[in-house]
Parts: structure tokens; C-alpha cells; sequence
């Protein structure tokens, strides 16, 4: 059973990391259940501690990621519109671009659903950039925690692989 927890929770932990990306998957969240998943085995021993600071940060990151693209759309002079669009174009961008899509689909999305609500295409163009730094941003700091929580599994994991690995009859 221990194997199986401490497979799945690796998936978790690197299905965290590709939620960094895709607005779906709670990034941090999914690479703490891996966490979780890893203490729960029996050779890991339970840190409450570690693994209610952790949650917290997965938790504050997950409620400010909805205010980051925002926050920079806002910024840059953009409406709904164009976080919505940012979110679709993103999703619409790795279906049919696949990784350039996490680029080049958010800032059209952002563009377009501006020029939806605002048809002057310089003030679009301004809130699509906005709204894209803020997508980047976001993202990049779910990458970074979703990274560290990953690197924290692979180093607790480390500290005892001899005892996931020790067969005793």
C-alpha cells in the first residue's frame, strides 16, 4: 500500500506543477495532496506542522490567483472582458497550439474579449497586455510553489527510500 501512496502522491505532486498552467487544476493544492498522500504512507512519519504550513500556502496562493489577472488587467485599463477572455484563449490555446498556446491563447483571448466590450482596439491591446502580465505572473508563482512542493516530496521520499524498498516477509 505504501508504493501505491507513494505513486500516486508523486503524480499529484507533478500534476500540480502542469495546473500552474491550466486554470482547471489547483496547482499547489494538487501538488500538496501529493505531500499528503506521501505522509499518509507508514514509513513517512505524520508532521501536522509542516503539512498545515504548507496547506496554508497552497491555500493563500490558490484565493490570490483569482485576483492576480485581474489585479493586472484592472491595472492596465481592462474590463471582466478581458480576464474572461484570458481564461478561454488560454484553454483554447493548448487545445489546439499545445504549449504555445499558454502564451499566444491568453493575450488573444484577453484581445478579443476587450474588443468585445471596448471596440477601441489601442485600449484592447493595453488591457489584453495587462491581463496577460497578470496571467504570467499568477502562473509563474503557482509554477514556483507547485516546483518546491514537488522538490519536497522527492526530498522526504529521499530521507527514506531505503524503507519504502525493504521487503520484509
Amino acid at each position: 500500500m505504501d508504493i501505491f501512496l507513494l505513486i500516486i502522491g508523486f503524480l499529484f505532486a507533478l500534476l500540480g506543477i502542469i495546473g500552474s498552467f491550466l486554470p482547471v487544476l489547483p496547482g499547489p493544492l494538487t501538488s500538496w495532496f501529493g505531500l499528503l498522500l506521501l505522509h499518509l504512507t507508514s514509513i513517512v512519519p505524520m508532521n501536522w506542522t509542516f503539512l498545515g504550513i504548507t496547506l496554508s500556502i497552497a491555500v493563500v496562493i490558490w484565493i490570490i490567483d483569482y485576483f492576480i489577472p485581474a489585479m493586472g488587467t484592472k491595472k492596465f485599463g481592462g474590463t471582466r472582458y478581458g480576464v474572461i477572455g484570458t481564461m478561454v484563449g488560454l484553454i483554447i490555446g493548448i487545445l489546439f497550439l499545445g504549449p504555445f498556446g499558454i502564451i499566444i491563447g491568453p493575450f488573444a483571448g484577453a484581445y478579443i474579449g476587450e474588443m468585445i466590450q471596448e471596440k477601441n482596439s489601442n485600449k484592447a491591446l493595453k488591457a489584453a497586455f495587462g491581463s496577460f502580465i497578470g496571467f504570467l505572473t499568477s502562473s509563474f508563482l503557482k509554477f514556483i510553489a507547485a516546483t518546491i512542493f514537488t522538490g519536497l516530496f522527492v526530498s522526504i521520499f529521499w530521507e527514506y527510500k531505503s524503507l519504502f524498498f525493504t521487503f520484509t516477509e
